[in-house]
């Protein structure tokens, strides 16, 4: 099994003026397995480059700005690689939000795993989620596969074990970014890589080392994250206080596996 971290999806979000990037990402795992493509989460996809990103909401094309480059979507990635989209065959997504799952339509075949209660926020949103949640990115009528937390736990989180039969990725429900916010969990040769999504926006947000670093030096010197990062995602969260409860989870995670556990980000500004 090989794991590829992909960037889906370049943006240059208003609030993070005054870095030295301005950028993020919009990162997604490509799993190759000999039960064919895995891809957790799918950033934008072809579509969503050939309407402008109308279909995005005005609150995602003009505050996160996103670049909308075809080469970045997720079945040109795949392409670049030498591989063949028509073997992904499952889509796990950590979220709805049009940034994780605008490719949606460049895999119609494939099977599309979500926590069920995202499905249920999906159909049927608050007045406060509703923005969120644009329907044409599934009007293709994708065959949804539904979970919710069964088996053993991992490292103290809920899981749900072996969403995909024969593969080792879990699904680590983190909510709070939204109704249904799930983690991705895959087991490697070199141990566990984390997808947290949008639990956390940038890595250095766990704490200091490696990660928090490079952070510093994207942003062209020592310091802290901007304050603009904690607004931004408060102001995002549906639920702010599962948000931090997870936040903060995920710190001590980290911090009483060292070396065990790699944590990826949907934003995260350095690769």
């Amino acid at each position: 099994m090989r794991v590829h971290t992909i960037n889906c999806g370049t943006m240059r979000p208003r609030w993070l003026r005054g870095t030295a990037s301005g950028l993020i990402g919009a990162r997604c795992l490509l799993i190759e397995s000999e039960r064919g493509l895995v891809l957790v989460d799918t950033g934008f996809g072809l579509a969503d480059v050939a309407d402008g990103g109308a279909a995005l909401g005005p609150m995602l094309r003009f505050g996160a700005r996103p670049a909308l480059d075809p080469a970045e979507t997720a079945i040109r990635r795949i392409e670049a690689l030498g591989l063949d989209p028509g073997d992904v065959r499952h889509i796990v997504l950590t979220h709805l939000d049009a940034d994780h799952a605008g490719g949606l339509r460049d895999f119609p075949r494939a099977l599309v795993h979500l926590h069920a209660r995202e499905h249920a926020a999906m159909t049927r949103p608050t007045w406060r989620e509703r923005p969120r949640y644009r329907a044409g990115q599934w009007a293709h009528g994708p065959a949804w596969v539904l979970h919710e937390e069964a088996g053993e736990p991992w490292h103290g989180f809920a899981a749900v074990r072996e969403p995909l039969p024969g593969l080792p990725v879990l699904m680590v429900p983190l909510h709070g970014h939204t109704r249904g916010h799930t983690g991705v969990a895959v087991e490697t040769e070199r141990g566990w890589l984390l997808h947290v999504g949008d639990a956390l926006f940038w890595r250095a947000e766990l704490g200091p080392g490696r990660a928090g670093d490079a952070v510093r030096r994207a942003r062209g010197g020592p310091g802290t994250l901007p304050r603009s990062l904690g607004a931004a995602q408060r102001a995002l969260a549906e639920d702010h206080a599962a948000w931090a409860h997870n936040r903060a989870r995920l710190r001590r995670l980290v911090r009483d596996h060292p070396g065990q556990i790699e944590v990826v980000t949907s934003h995260d500004p350095v690769p």
